[in-house]
């Protein structure tokens, strides 16, 4: 059995945002996000076609969904993106990382 630890910094380039599946099967897809300053394009929407979870571990970012003000999230903030929304990541931290993680389902 591999412990790891969800907030340890990854040894990849983090000059990308780095996506790491930690578990998951057919129906369900649990990742971790690392995040260092990257954001959505401006006018680019991002939308998925299963439920997507997300908590924040740490760090800071902005959710904007299409037709509704940016929100920011903290650590510990967590929400439910239903299928197909059209939504956007407007800023997020980069020190502390911004770790998230996410679950699709």
């Amino acid at each position: 059995m591999d412990i790891r630890n969800i907030l340890e910094r990854t040894k990849n380039d983090i000059s990308q945002e780095v996506f790491e599946e930690l578990a998951g099967n057919e129906n369900v897809k649990i990742e971790r996000i690392i995040s260092t300053g990257q954001a959505t394009a401006e006018g680019e929407w991002l939308k998925q076609e299963k439920i997507e979870f997300v908590l924040l571990i740490s760090g800071k970012a902005g959710i904007q969904f299409r037709g509704q003000e940016d929100v920011e999230l903290v650590p510990g903030d967590h929400l439910v993106i239903p299928p197909n929304t059209d939504h956007r990541v407007t800023f997020t931290q980069k020190e502390p990382a911004t770790i998230w993680l996410a679950i699709y389902y």
